[in-house]
């Protein structure tokens, strides 16, 4: 055993209803650590090349990491990863909470459930082993209540991760839901696990993480506690990241009306200022964070009915649908997280369906006769209707209804655009389109740089710049860290590996961290390359790189194709890799990955 790790994970059989632990050779931790790198690796050896992406082939896989069960501030996150239904590429998601703990706690460093259950089951995971449950009275709950149920049948010593209607119909957006109503979105896992029959898993262990040097441990815990109460989190720690719509609007950044506008001019109902003006915004934390970003907002109306709020949620189900009404985008968001769906992705096939049904490319029988935010959302988690199409996301929707609807959609590889302005922000436009994860902000921080002011006109100077924001995104992401904490850090390498060393015992430097992240995104670029990627994958929607801003303090910006182009060629040659985009030999032996071939 190595500290920090148990050295094993653990794969489940949906199909067989049996499960079996399987060892993991310490080389494989130190090169991919844990997170996203972990789930990576994982993904590539257990999801055969060409699965089907709602098929029993494709693996669902659950990933801690080594600094989960240290009580590190910001540090109790998990991952899930697997072949995503919405781009057939890669698929990640995150979450915070207390279940990251629980599956460490079972004495597995990653889960992997494989197969697909004839009948709908729950599936608990504890030190002891794993018990199969059936969950055909749990079909149709909620995801609150779906936890409530499990928790009232097997104890509170569980924590739960569930989907809701959503994945129970294959939303392709579906998402995975844990601890009260915290969500990996983003990808589709919920759908994934949907296919499986798998309503629920379960977790609860008594194996505790040992660490190498505890005594050095506690006092780096303590003074990285102390840093993130400071100034580097503020606006997290007071408003939370709803403070971005603001601001975002008076920036000329704030997309809506599915990216034909970058303001809203009656979007204050909607912001951070408003919120707390009212007096309706309680804070909460994550597990064994001291940041407390997390908002929760009184839904008008109610008295006490609320909802956590984010950014890309209150952008999503607001004005990027023209909607400002705080009512109807709480509701909505609530309505998001109890069913089980990615609001971003909710909220932009929405949008492009408004926009389609406006213009006239829908057919009668495509045309619903209550075109409201709400009334689709509840059509397409049940599938009714034109809900079969909106279902599919708005790129396989666009493939449905046709009649040039797919310039419409805002999606890269299939994963709808975050709340973000790409036409101005150059340096996110380039991360965007490269990203394995499709239309991602999360990746790699690259708005950092285009907030920073810094001259955007040089391709190979942004190039490095999204290239160095992936791999640090990487390593971040593997440990796993939450991102509102990069800042609190002086040297995020230097400090990050002297962590890891005290909980590992490892003599890992700075560069060898580094390394990790760089090698962590070229295996997830070979993963998808196996997958079927090609260079043409690499681009944004035609509304961005044909339309400039129309408005606001941004009017008249533009980015071409051409200016796309020149920027990606500049990131691949940057990466070392072939002007189509693809990883030359030496490349992955320098990299430690020529074997995984």
């Amino acid at each position: 055993m190595t500290f920090g790790y148990h050295g094993r994970i653990l794969v489940i059989n949906a199909s067989k209803r049996s499960w079996q632990w399987e060892a993991i050779d310490e080389s494989i931790l130190r090169k991919f650590i844990g997170g996203t790198g972990l789930a990576a690796y994982l993904l590539y050896q257990y999801c055969p090349q060409g699965a089907e992406p709602l098929g029993p082939e494709n693996p669902l896989i659950f990933c801690t990491s080594p600094l989960v069960g240290t009580q590190i501030t910001t540090s109790s996150k998990f991952v899930v990863c697997t072949k995503s239904p919405q781009t057939g590429f890669i698929g990640d998601s995150m979450s915070s909470s207390f279940l990251a703990t629980e599956i460490k706690s079972s004495g597995a460093d990653a889960v992997i459930l494989v197969g697909m259950s004839e009948e709908w089951t729950s599936i608990r995971v504890s030190s002891n082993g794993v018990t199969f449950d059936d969950a055909g009275d749990l079909i149709g709950l909620t995801t609150s209540a779906t936890e409530k149920r499990l928790k009232e049948a097997h104890g509170d010593k569980y924590r739960v991760a569930c989907i809701g209607p959503a994945g129970e119909n294959l939303v392709k957006y579906a998402s995975i839901s844990n601890d009260g109503g915290r969500q990996a979105g983003r990808t589709g896992s919920g759908a994934v696990m949907g296919s499986k029959k798998i309503k629920a898993l379960c977790f609860s262990g008594n194996n505790a993480v040992s660490v190498c040097d505890g005594k050095a441990l506690a006092g780096t815990r303590k003074r990285l506690s102390v840093k993130s109460i400071g100034h580097a989190t503020e606006k997290y720690r007071n408003l939370g990241t709803i403070a971005n719509l603001s601001v975002f609007n008076r920036l000329g950044i704030l997309p809506s009306n599915n990216f034909r506008n970058s303001s809203m001019p009656d979007v204050e109902a909607l912001s951070a200022e408003t919120f707390y003006g009212q007096g309706e915004v309680k804070k909460a934390h994550c597990a064994n964070c001291t940041i407390g970003c997390e908002k929760l907002i009184t839904i008008p109306g109610s008295k006490s009915e609320k909802v956590r709020m984010e950014y890309q949620s209150l952008y999503a189900m607001g004005p990027l649908n023209g909607v400002s009404d705080q009512e109807s985008v709480l509701k909505n968001s609530k309505f998001c997280d109890e069913m089980g769906i990615d609001t971003i992705s909710a909220g932009a096939t929405i949008a492009w369906y408004l926009e389609c049904s406006e213009r006239g490319l829908l057919e009668s029988s495509q045309a619903g006769s209550d075109a409201s935010v709400d009334s689709l959302l509840d059509l397409l988690v049940h599938r009714k209707g034109i809900g079969n199409v909106l279902a599919e996301g708005s790129a396989k929707g666009s493939d449905i209804i046709g009649a040039g609807s797919e310039k419409l959609a805002m999606h890269v590889k299939g994963l709808e655009l975050p709340g973000y302005e790409p036409r101005t922000l150059k340096a996110l436009a380039l991360a965007m389109a490269v990203s394995t994860r499709g239309a991602c902000h999360n990746r790699s921080s690259a708005y950092d740089w285009d907030f920073s002011n810094r001259d955007d006109s040089d391709a190979d100077t942004v190039g490095k710049a999204v290239i160095d924001g992936e791999d640090y995104s990487a390593v971040m992401d593997s440990l796993i860290w939450c991102k509102f904490i990069r800042k609190v850090f002086d040297d995020f390498y230097v400090e990050s590996s002297v962590i890891i060393n005290e909980v590992t015992g490892w003599d890992m430097t700075a560069e060898e961290l580094k390394k990790c992240g760089e090698r962590i995104n070229n295996l997830k670029k070979l993963f998808n390359i196996r997958e079927g990627w090609k260079s043409d994958d690499d681009t944004l929607p035609h509304r961005i790189l044909t339309e400039p801003v129309n408005e606001g303090p941004n009017e008249g910006d533009r980015l071409s194709e051409n200016q796309l182009n020149v920027m990606i060629d500049s990131y691949y040659r940057a990466r070392g890799w072939e002007q189509d985009g693809t990883i030359p030999s030496q490349k992955l032996k320098d990299m430690d990955l020529y074997t995984l071939m």
